[in-house]
């Protein structure tokens, strides 16, 4: 496939898995909300340069996905924030804007990487290792795979590379693993037809050709088809 299917707002990755235009996937059976990647108060962990704008942003963004689904919970995939270590003011900021969406719905927070050994508990509280929906793993994806386990990660932060200086979010999913896309602006992301990307996909015992890939972008969804066979094209279109 040269391009993309018709852009839509949702699509099945999997049974019982929808894939959401903002780049959130979706539970239908226990109306469970996933999002990875959404590196709370990046601006303050990197040196506090930019205005501390993106932790709301991205919680007003997932209030609005949960209410218009109905979600009962939101299940955050890892890299919650940036770093465990912030001021008391931007640590309190990331507490009330996780209070603003516990007063809605039920929100569980799997630990990352980047909430270090700490788990970030002086900022999020209380962190699991992993979670299960649907018959579902929840993970961050930075550990070792459970082989045999359908999964559902984050941590690759998957991209669409369009040029040189360009790329969109991607979600890459099939029956066996689902790769969320990161939710903060601040990532390029891995580009998912790379080398490094085929090779974290080895890892979970999955290969091009068992998922495909859709691009998001201005809230929409534009399917690809196989991974695989959008890899091949690349390659023959070149660097340029």
């Amino acid at each position: 496939m040269s391009s993309p299917a018709a852009p839509a707002e949702r699509y099945a990755l999997a049974e019982g898995v929808v894939a959401l235009g903002p780049g959130l996937a979706f539970l239908p059976a226990s109306r469970a909300l996933i999002a990875a990647d959404a590196h709370l108060a990046y601006e303050e962990v990197v040196g506090g340069a930019l205005p501390l704008w993106s932790t709301d942003e991205i919680v007003a963004l997932l209030a609005a996905v949960a209410r218009s689904c109905g979600a009962r919970e939101i299940v955050f995939l890892g890299d919650i924030v940036h770093g465990p270590h912030m001021s008391d003011g931007a640590a309190a900021r990331v507490r009330g804007a996780l209070d603003r969406l516990r007063s809605e719905t039920q929100v569980t927070l799997v630990a990352g990487n980047h909430e270090g050994r700490s788990r970030a508990f002086a900022v999020l509280g209380e962190t699991v290792s992993a979670a299960e929906r649907d018959g579902w793993l929840l993970v961050h994806g930075d550990g070792q795979a459970p082989l045999g386990r359908r999964a559902i990660i984050g941590h690759l932060h998957p991209s669409l590379r369009l040029d040189a200086r360009a790329s969109v979010p991607a979600f890459v999913g099939g029956e066996k693993l689902i790769v969320v896309p990161a939710l903060s602006p601040y990532s390029s992301g891995l580009d998912c037809c790379s080398g490094d990307f085929a090779a974290a996909l080895g890892a979970w015992d999955v290969r091009r050709e068992d998922v495909a890939v859709v691009a998001v972008a201005a809230g929409r969804l534009f399917p690809f088809g196989s991974l695989a066979r959008f890899a091949r094209f690349r390659r023959k279109l070149g660097p340029g």
